[in-house]
């Protein structure tokens, strides 16, 4: 039992949730309005190809450069 336990908290964290960052950052920078469409460009093929370091760079660095509906 404790194995089991233990496999799927493994296959949540390595798992679904770098699954679900990836999707996050997809969506939103396929949504996202930016200066240039180069720049949205740029970023979907960094998340396609580098999908989890990919997606967390364009989290942290990426969503400030899109342009504020506001």
């Amino acid at each position: 039992m404790d194995t089991f336990f233990s496999l799927g908290i493994a296959g949540l964290l390595f798992g679904l949730i770098p699954l679900a960052i990836f999707i996050w950052a997809l969506v939103d920078v396929i949504q996202a309005k930016f200066a240039s469409s180069d720049t949205k460009l740029i970023w979907v093929i960094v998340i396609i190809l580098v999908p989890f370091i990919g997606s967390i760079l364009y989290l942290v660095i990426g969503r400030k450069s899109k342009i504020n509906p506001y």
